[in-house]
């Protein structure tokens, strides 16, 4: 495995140090400057090195990381100039869709996402998110599982019907504020925001694969549609973000990532976001390098970023800015000063003169200290970068090590169910059985086992690209079997095995671990 990737090179070659990927990173540059390029680069630079990898693909164009390059001139130009041996290769990769459409469906519970970034979501105001507050820990007193929309569209009219007693007991429920909580999830359906609530619940297990011939899986969430609701993409990612920093253990320095996120178009991020969850989230940026997760945020210019996250970004990788603007001249000499300076170099006037595919680059040597900053010629990606087309996507799909795991709603009885029972009414959503997929085709988790696998789907001729047929294989996938597994964190676990689930669901409700506390 290679110790290094290659960016491009400037005087000298430059190579990130995978011993530091996990220090995170920022790629910047205004529209058309080459950020995808690099994004490329270092997803194949992880990917051949071992490390899975996730990132969004906003433009509908990554999906090209599964085929091999073409060899333009252009291409073949830029590796001689880098002396470099150009081939093309593509990149072992698994689709992702929160509407299921490009990818394997993505989805979490409504208790798993949890009433802060929920209300988020929906643009709840204060009053308003404390009555969701109050609906979660109603469910979390009664027993009830909150699931899917539908799940908490029958919880919030139960509260509201019985606001009287409810209040008593939790506090002032109006019914003006249900109500509007209901009328922002019928907004959020109707965006098709509801596909992402439900089960079975995305494994983020399945999203750090290795591939048979060793190489790290990406995975490429299908973001094109996705981004037309700005708030439901920026809570996706920050929900996957959370799971990652509450289930993945503490590893310390290590020789590469364990996995490696891209946050394309980060300023959605923040955008709106209150101080008090961007404090948390620059606090999560902070400490999810001891587990062996990088994050490298990609957007156009770094006051995008908050401060305090920014400085937890040890990588940078800067393209072209345009300074028309008093803001743009901003934001050029913030772009400047956030990277080590070089006495041969005028940075900010660099920033403005750099062509396509040129950067200023500065990386953290093998002892976390950032070189001084280099205006360097970013290397050819080897996969494809033209869009795939969509035949070629179904049929990579298709040949998945997961297909079929998450195809299929699975609908079992949670609040939904229970409180129409107790108005004697008959349950109008049937429970239903999630369908379950063949087996691994000899991809690989982190602990080395094989990604579970269930009956499999109709046989098929086509072999997996990346190491023979896919056999089916018996075991089952671990279900979720309560609200408090569900909703389980990492720090609450043992303790909420010991003392009872209904405490351990009060314990660990929250999102963003148990440091997310406003």
């Amino acid at each position: 495995m290679a110790e290094g990737i290659f960016i491009g090179g400037s005087d000298h070659p430059l190579w990130l140090d995978l011993a530091v990927g996990n220090r995170h990173g920022l790629i910047a540059g205004a529209t058309g400057t080459g950020k995808t390029v690099s994004l490329r680069v270092l997803t194949e630079g992880f990917s051949a090195a071992g490390v899975p990898v996730f990132l969004a693909d906003v433009k509908g164009d990554l999906g090209g990381l599964a085929r091999p390059g073409e060899g333009a001139s252009a291409i073949l130009e830029r590796a001689a100039a880098l002396k470099m041996e150009w081939r093309g290769e593509g990149l072992p990769v698994v689709f992702w869709d929160v509407f299921g459409r490009q990818g394997h469906p993505v989805r979490a519970t409504v208790s798993d996402v949890g009433p802060i970034l929920l209300a988020r979501m929906l643009s709840l105001n204060e009053t308003q998110e404390g009555v969701l507050q109050v609906a979660f820990r109603y469910a979390d007193d009664e027993g009830l599982l909150i699931l899917d929309l539908k799940d908490l569209r029958a919880l919030l009219s139960h509260l509201a019907d019985n606001s009287a007693a409810v209040s008593t007991r939790y506090g002032a429920v109006a019914s003006a504020s249900v109500g509007a909580i209901q009328r922002a999830l019928l907004a959020l359906e109707n965006q098709g925001g509801d596909a992402f609530f439900g089960e079975p619940a995305l494994d983020l297990a399945d999203l750090m694969l290795t591939a048979p011939d060793g190489r790290g899986a990406v995975s490429v969430l299908a973001a094109d549609e996705l981004l037309n609701s700005p708030r439901l993409y920026a809570t996706v990612l920050l929900w996957m973000l959370s799971e990652l920093f509450e289930h993945l253990p503490e590893v310390g320095d290590v020789p590469k990532p364990k996995l490696v996120f891209f946050f394309d178009e980060a300023h959605l991020l923040f955008e709106d976001t209150p101080a008090a969850l961007v404090a948390q989230i620059e606090q999560v940026v902070r400490l999810i390098r001891s587990k062996g997760v990088g994050i490298y945020f990609v957007t156009q210019s770094p006051l995008d970023i908050p401060e305090r996250v920014l400085g937890q970004l040890g990588h940078r990788i800067q393209h072209a800015l345009r300074a028309f603007t008093p803001r743009d001249q901003k934001a050029v000499r913030a772009a400047a000063e956030t990277m080590r300076a070089n006495p041969a170099l005028d940075t900010v006037e660099a920033i403005l003169q750099l062509a396509k595919g040129e950067a200023l680059v500065s990386l953290l040597d093998a002892n976390g200290v950032p070189s001084v900053v280099q205006r360097t010629m970013i290397a050819p990606p080897a996969s494809s970068l033209a869009v795939l087309p969509p035949d070629e996507r179904q049929r990579l799909i298709d040949a998945s090590p997961i297909k079929g795991r998450y195809d299929a709603v699975a609908d079992r009885e949670s609040a939904y169910e229970l409180l129409v029972l107790r108005t004697n009414a008959p349950a109008e959503a049937p429970m239903r059985s999630a369908s379950r997929p063949q087996g691994s085709g000899g991809w690989t988790r982190p602990d080395g086992s094989a990604p579970p696998a269930q009956p499999p789907s109709p046989p098929s001729e086509q072999p997996s690209p990346w190491g023979g047929h896919l056999p089916p294989r018996p075991a089952p996938r671990r279900t979720t079997d309560s609200l408090a597994e569900a909703t389980m964190k990492s720090v609450a676990r043992g303790l909420a095995n010991s003392i009872g689930s209904t405490v351990g669901r009060q314990i660990a409700r929250g999102v963003l671990g148990a440091i997310l506390k406003r």
